[in-house]
């Protein structure tokens, strides 16, 4: 047994399960964490903020690009709800991301009395729309609710947890027992009969396509092994991208892969809602899913299968159902298709028509690309050259390719991208935004610059909430109406915060000013001024999957 404060039991128990960085910006409420944080000395890396929302934003891109968990902490009430739109973006993503609060003093909880910082249900809000969320009563009590809260984070299905302690309770002292951190629970082994029904479909299959979301990341060899075997294409819209590298003579992006689903009678769906064929290729409409082709999905989570139901479904860890599904195929007999020609034509189709109709996106996307190494991180934003980059921006391995996924979090896009930094040391990371999403975080310019964050940001900056701007014109007679954005100077303000500012006038300038800042070794902001209107509209292509 120990004696020690509850901030201390579960700050000690958070580092006990391997976790070295926290996010976090102090408060009253939360004393005793960070004090605990500062008693740990060189075991955890606090990296601090200006804002609340950019902990969580932070710990979501910590955790998307390197596969541990993100941990952030704030006050609770007001400093929880600022980071709520992090959080439904880690839910929407399967991200694992774990807040740790503070609450009002214990006899304070569920009294309505006005406390400061005090909620209604702080926790039960918090579970309504996250994976599960629990409070912390004594130190004795940590270690046991930590682990659970990382089993509920990693167990089946990554999502976001939150633990919370009554602001009293956190200062208290008390006998903690010494034990070791449990191992997480087992991944759901795949079924063999479900594994051989799985085989026998994809064995009569002439045209197999495989499809894969976020939760193939982890899979991306045992994706590759299966496609290899079938002669199969891999199609991915966001979550999906760089499992299989957009270079493979059998990786697609989304646009690619629309011709590619028509002549399909196949479709092996590994870890993906499917939000791209069965949603944006049918108009966003709420439409039974067609009979064709023939759906087999393998999924850790058994409530997808009943969202949208298959021919055959497995309910399992991707890899490990992978592993399986080999050796099964080769008993069922299953050949090989001959597919190739058909994905260079639709690659070679879809890369002409995003270069002659979607510009000048295209361009600073092409300039990105040549610079940033393979393995370099590429967060989008709610941008026009983001949208494009859903299938015009080539991605070569699993885990570089950051999104907001079906959340489209407008600003979430720079303090994702210094969670990334963060995470991912040496390799470079370019976060793209507009100057809309950008301004939603600027003030973490002083973040990245105080912790060496070093993020490249480039601001497409064409002075309005594009995509709002050009449908009110065009849906509405010409009428606009707070769309319109007055910016500031960029370069000057980068400069105010201690960050190298550059300016590239066109998409040929962005290649040299990339260049510059690689070698600069430092957070840069590179400034490109558009003209509202000259951006190509890129959601027939979304939408339509041209």
């Amino acid at each position: 047994m120990k004696t020690m404060s509850t901030g201390q039991a579960i700050i000690e128990r958070v580092l006990a399960h391997g976790v070295d960085t926290v996010f976090g910006l102090p408060g009253a409420q939360t004393y005793p964490l960070f004090d605990a944080m500062a008693q740990a000395g060189d075991r955890v890396r606090l990296i601090g903020a200006r804002h609340e929302q950019a902990t969580a934003y932070m710990a979501m891109g910590y955790a998307k690009t390197s596969g541990r968990p993100g941990v952030y902490t704030v006050v609770p009430g007001p400093g929880v709800l600022n980071t709520t739109a992090a959080l439904c973006t880690a839910y929407g993503t399967s991200t694992p991301v774990m807040c740790i609060t503070g609450e009002t003093p214990k006899d304070f909880i569920g009294k309505g009395r006005g406390h400061l910082h005090e909620l209604p249900d702080q926790r039960g809000l918090l579970r309504t729309f996250i994976r599960w969320a629990d409070r912390v009563e004594s130190p004795a009590a940590a270690p046991a609710m930590v682990d659970e809260a990382f089993r509920q984070m990693l167990g089946g299905r990554p999502g976001p947890v939150a633990l919370e302690a009554a602001w009293d309770v956190l200062a208290t002292q008390g006998d903690v027992a010494d034990t070791p951190a449990p191992g997480l629970p087992a991944k759901p082994e795949p079924n063999s009969d479900e594994i051989t029904a799985a085989a026998k479909i994809l064995a009569g299959a002439k045209s197999p396509l495989i499809w894969v979301g976020s939760g193939a990341q982890d899979a991306a060899a045992e994706v590759l092994a299966v496609a290899e075997r079938l002669g199969a294409p891999v199609g991915a819209f966001r979550g999906g991208r760089g499992i299989v590298a957009s270079d493979h003579p059998l990786g697609l992006a989304f646009a690619e892969a629309k011709s590619i689903w028509a002549e399909s009678d196949v479709v092996l769906a590994i870890g993906s809602r499917m939000e791209g064929p069965y949603m944006r290729w049918q108009g966003m409409a709420w439409t039974p899913r067609p009979a064709t082709p023939t759906l087999v999905r393998i999924d850790i989570d058994g409530m997808e299968h009943a969202r949208l139901p298959a021919d055959q479904s497995v309910t399992a860890d991707a890899a490990m159902a992978l592993r399986a599904l080999l050796p099964a195929l080769d008993k069922a007999g299953a050949g090989k298709a001959d597919r190739l020609d058909a994905v260079q034509e639709a690659k070679a189709r879809t890369g002409k028509d995003f270069r002659d109709n979607l510009q000048p996106q295209m361009d600073y996307l092409d300039a990105i690309r040549t610079v940033l190494p393979r393995d370099g991180i590429f967060v989008e934003e709610l941008c026009q050259a983001g949208y494009v980059s859903y299938s015009g921006f080539p991605v070569y391995s699993p885990r570089t390719y950051v999104t907001s996924g079906y959340q489209g979090t407008l600003g979430y896009g720079f303090m994702t991208a210094l969670g990334a930094k963060a995470a991912m040391g040496d390799t470079p990371v370019v976060s793209i935004a507009g100057d809309g999403g950008f301004l939603f975080g600027v003030q973490e310019l002083a973040t990245a610059a105080q912790f060496g964050l070093n993020v490249v940001s480039i601001v497409l900056d064409n002075g309005a909430y594009g995509n709002v701007r050009r449908d009110q014109i065009r849906r509405f007679q010409g009428r606009e109406l707070g769309s319109y954005l007055e910016n500031p100077d960029f370069l000057k303000m980068a400069e105010s915060f201690g960050v190298m500012g550059l300016r590239a006038e066109t998409p040929a300038d962005l290649k040299p000013a990339l260049e510059k800042a690689f070698a600069a070794n430092a957070p840069v902001l590179i400034h490109c001024p558009v003209t509202f209107g000259s951006e190509a509209d890129p959601w027939p292509y979304i939408i339509e999957g041209r």
